[in-house]
């Protein structure tokens, strides 16, 4: 009789405990992963590994305002701080250790909209805040630190019909220059980078010019080539990063013809914008691609989300590809409901972190979804669920063996 209560309770400890992990790594997965959020609605933007080996996360908190939670190694929340009104969609930590904030701040009394950015100390503690616009909307999607100790940030400005807009900031936030770069149609920029001589490059989409626009600039904002790709399709971006040869890599949206599915779009250029190759990757219904990082290896990895491959109404979706953009793998993260994607960091274990949003799990109508993959993808097991495990596994062997030795002493 004790023996049998002792193998029931093992087995019901063991179900418990690895349940959540149990699944096929290509479909919906409860894995290690971490959520935060009130009961509202709460949304994640930008994730970056911190200093000390955890993790920052900034986006849109259902209390309003900028909302930045800082966590360690295994997700574990370690403080949150919420900043003014508005969406925060870029999050750096700074020379100094602290953190700075970018997007957009609402004036209700005018319906009009800012570049607004918070700068941080180590502990989140707010240092000083500044709005950036004119009368009509200006939004903030990307924000760099600068070689010189200020910052630059990226976005558009414009109310019917917009056009990128470069903001450049000294370190304590006083705006030393502003750029507009369009046509006469909308162009909207989604990523800023420092380049390597101290200028910038800027990505976004363009209607003026139909298609992918990157706009090269030099330290003091002055347009020095810009670069239109589309090929008869219609391409949106939302990451750039500098590649390791001097390049640029960009990744985004592609949807051919009149299409209604997209892929996942990774366009590879030289130092000059010229397209050496362009990939996609997806599947019948609509794959977006939010977040690029060049890997370790020379390859790239892509986040977004995937209507293709969910389980749900949509999946967080990683691609791994080699240095030509050749897939190596890919995996799916979610459940039965919304999962966003929106940001992509490689760990210094090799690994891979994500964040965005989820409407399957936490407790709110959605909140901010942290997800930590090994460098395969596969979702790691959180330090406190291997003693559990070996224990539970032993005591099934003990217990087995001594069923087994009893019957055959009969």
């Amino acid at each position: 009789m004790l023996s049998k209560k002792l193998f029931l309770t093992s087995t019901v400890l063991f179900v418990l405990v690895t349940l959540p992990f149990v699944g096929s790594v290509d479909a919906s997965l409860e894995l290690w992963s971490q959520t935060y959020g009130g009961t509202g609605g709460d949304v994640a933007y930008s994730l970056l590994v911190t200093s000390d080996g955890g993790f920052a996360i900034a986006g849109d908190s259902s209390s309003g305002g900028f909302w930045l939670v800082k966590n360690d190694s295994y997700g574990n929340m370690q403080w949150n701080k919420t900043y003014g009104g508005g969406t925060a969609h870029s999050l750096i930590q700074t020379s100094d250790g602290g953190y700075a904030l970018a997007g957009f701040i609402i004036f209700f009394s005018t319906s009009a909209q800012d570049f607004y950015v918070v700068k941080t100390d180590a502990d989140g503690s707010m240092q000083w805040n500044r709005t950036y616009g004119g009368e009509h909307t200006d939004i903030a999607y990307s924000l760099v630190e600068t070689s010189d100790g200020g910052f630059a940030i990226a976005g558009h400005t414009g109310w019917l019909l917009q056009d990128f807009l470069l903001v450049k900031i000294d370190a304590d936030g006083n705006m030393q220059w502003n750029r507009t770069y369009g046509g006469e149609d909308s162009d909207i920029a989604y990523s800023l980078v420092e380049t390597p001589d101290g200028g910038f490059a800027i990505a976004g989409e363009t209607h003026s010019f139909d298609g992918l626009w990157l706009v090269k600039t030099d330290a003091d904002g002055n347009m020095m080539w810009n670069r239109t790709y589309s090929e008869g399709s219609k391409w949106d971006t939302y990451s750039l990063v500098v590649t390791s040869d001097g390049g640029y890599a960009i990744a985004g949206v592609s949807s051919s013809g009149g299409a209604v599915s997209a892929d996942f779009l990774l366009i590879k250029t030289d130092a000059e914008g010229n397209m050496e190759w362009s990939r996609t990757y997806g599947g019948t219904s609509n794959d977006h691609a939010y977040s690029l990082v060049q890997t370790s290896d020379g390859g790239y990895a892509l986040a977004g989300r995937t209507y293709s491959f969910d389980v749900g109404q949509g999946d967080f979706w990683l691609v791994k590809t080699d240095a030509e953009g050749n897939m190596e793998w890919n995996r799916t993260y979610g459940g039965k409901n919304i999962e966003i994607a929106h940001s992509l960091v490689e760990v210094s274990d090799g690994g891979y972190a994500l964040a965005g949003k989820t409407t399957s799990f936490g407790a709110g109508s959605s909140d901010f979804w942290l997800v930590k993959t090994d460098a395969q993808g596969i979702p790691e097991f959180p330090s406190w669920i291997i003693l559990p495990l070996l224990v539970t596994t032993t005591l099934l062997i003990l217990i087995c063996k001594q069923r087994l030795t009893k019957k055959l002493s009969v």
